[in-house]
């Protein structure tokens, strides 16, 4: 098929390369602007530009997309196909494609439409996600699904980890269902809206730990708040950053929440409001993110300290 294809994060990159390698010619890669990121706020191009400038593809950066129906017209696409790119379609374009535009969406739709559904599910402790491939239309992922594909969401999948298995499921899902497209054998199901939940962007002001807070609950929020913002508590008045938790232990203890219960090679335990949370990898202030035991060579912790 002809595909022009937009997307920008890393989520995005293995659909794109699928499709390549399966023989289909790229008309066309839109992806956003070059934005500063860093701390040095120095201009960055997106994981998708940097692909697309490897394999010689025709790259297109428009800060919107209301001037381009001309140029995707042109271009004549079989399909549009759309992943997390980041810039509303106008209606003029979606009816541009002969088979539509067609998004990847890393949730179960209606479950979880919108910016953050990865780290959204794990919060809300699903037990599984997956992959919907939609026909886009002009509401806020509420087009019929052409196809969906389910895996496990596992007590140790942190958002980034979640992150890159949906993005390889993404990419076999989207190559099989453009092939049953190219022979009209997809029968798109209407969303249920009863079922729909919206999946908010995540915010830095989400990072401190409440560790009044049941351990289940903080144990959900640290995963998915990997890699970004990452939770966050302090210890003797500096910050630390917690990336990585044990398994849960839902045993009672008798301590304040936020009391170092022991501080050991395998991991700190920290009496929550309900369990014991088991934080394994984390950060100081000013420093790099360590396994506990490297961590406590550097900041000692004794039972009895306190996390707030």
């Amino acid at each position: 098929m002809n595909i022009v294809f937009a997307g920008t994060p890393a989520f995005a990159v293995p659909s794109l390369e699928a499709l390549r390698a399966a023989s289909h010619t790229i008309l066309a890669v839109y992806t956003q602007p070059d934005r500063p990121a860093g701390r040095g706020r120095k201009l960055t191009e997106s994981p998708i530009k940097q692909f697309a400038k490897q394999r010689g593809l025709t790259l297109r950066q428009p800060a919107e997309l209301g001037g381009e129906a001309e140029n995707l017209a042109r271009l004549n696409p079989d399909v549009m196909v759309v992943i997390a790119y980041g810039l509303i379609l106008p209606a003029a374009i979606l009816e541009i494609p002969k088979h539509g535009c067609i998004n990847v969406h890393a949730s179960l739709l209606p479950r979880w439409r919108g910016a953050a559904p990865i780290p959204r599910a794990i919060e809300a402790g699903d037990s599984v996600t997956g992959i919907s491939i939609m026909q886009i239309d002009a509401g806020l992922d509420t087009g019929p699904v052409l196809a969906r594909a389910q895996i496990p969401i596992r007590d140790s999948d942190t958002a980034q980890t979640l992150h890159d298995r949906l993005a390889q499921l993404g990419a076999q899902t989207l190559v099989t269902t453009l092939e049953k497209l190219e022979r009209a054998n997809v029968r798109p199901q209407p969303q249920d809206e009863a079922l729909a939940c919206y999946a908010r962007k995540l915010r830095k002001n989400e990072a401190p730990i409440d560790w009044s807070q049941s351990a289940l609950t903080l144990h959900r929020k640290v995963r998915a708040l990997n890699p970004w913002p990452v939770a966050s508590t302090t210890f003797k008045g500096k910050g630390l950053r917690l990336w990585e938790v044990g398994p849960l232990d839902t045993a009672a203890g008798t301590a304040a929440p936020g009391t170092v219960l022991s501080a050991q090679a395998g991991g700190i335990q920290v009496q929550t409001g309900e369990g014991i949370l088991t934080v394994t990898r984390l950060q100081a202030e000013g420093g790099r993110p360590l396994a506990a035991a490297d961590f406590l060579n550097g900041t000692p912790m004794a039972p009895g300290d306190r996390l707030e």
